[in-house]
Parts: structure tokens; sequence; C-alpha cells
């Protein structure tokens, strides 16, 4: 039994065009831009109105604690007399502690990314 072997032709060579790489390049520079440039621009902003939030929520507290502490020295003068001149600051520190672990625990956005509306 004489086995012969058929010749097959090789597959055709594809050769891409000097402009189909130029178009996969372009693709891969607008996806890159489209998923890199695109959340820092909002990642920017987010944090840009974060800091200003916390600033001014920040020395609206300051002047708050210093408002108490001024109340409890003035108004209650005689019962923070003498060994209890140290409770006004004592109380302010608790109202200021008091204050943060509501900050804290009000604090709820996990993510930059906006979710979309459900209809």
């Amino acid at each position: 039994m004489l086995r012969t072997r058929a010749v097959s032709d090789p597959a055709p060579r594809t050769t891409t065009s000097n402009s189909e790489i130029g178009e996969t390049i372009d693709l891969v520079k607008a996806y890159v831009l489209q998923e890199t440039v695109g959340p820092l621009r909002g990642a920017g902003r987010w944090l840009g109105l974060g800091i200003a939030g916390a600033m001014a929520l920040g020395l609206g507290l300051v002047f708050l604690m210093l408002a108490l502490l001024r109340l409890l020295q003035t108004e209650a003068a005689e019962t923070f007399d003498g060994n209890w001149s140290w409770a006004p600051y004592a109380i302010t520190l608790v109202a200021c502690v008091l204050v943060g672990a509501v900050a804290v625990s009000r604090v709820r956005k996990q993510t930059l990314q906006r979710k979309e509306p459900r209809r």
C-alpha cells in the first residue's frame, strides 16, 4: 500500500496595512483616555468639592465649639469655679468627640463612580 501525501496549499498570508495598524493604535489611545482621564477629572472635581466642604464645615464647627466653651465659662461661671474650672473644657471636648463620631458614622460614599438612576 502506497501512501501519498496530498500537497496542500499553505494558508494565504494576510498582511495588515499601515492604516489598519494606525487605526488600532488610535483605538487603543482613545480607550486609555476614556478609562483614565475621564474618571480622574471626575475624581478631581469630587475631591475639590469635598475638601472645600470639609474646610467650611470644620471652620464652622470650630466656631461652634468655641461658642459652647465661652457660654459655659460665662453663663455658668459660679458652677465651674475653683476646682471645677476644667469642666467647661471637658464638656466641650466631649461635644467635639460626639460631633466627630456622628460625622464619621454618616460617611456613606464608597466610590467615585456615578450611579445610573433607576427607571
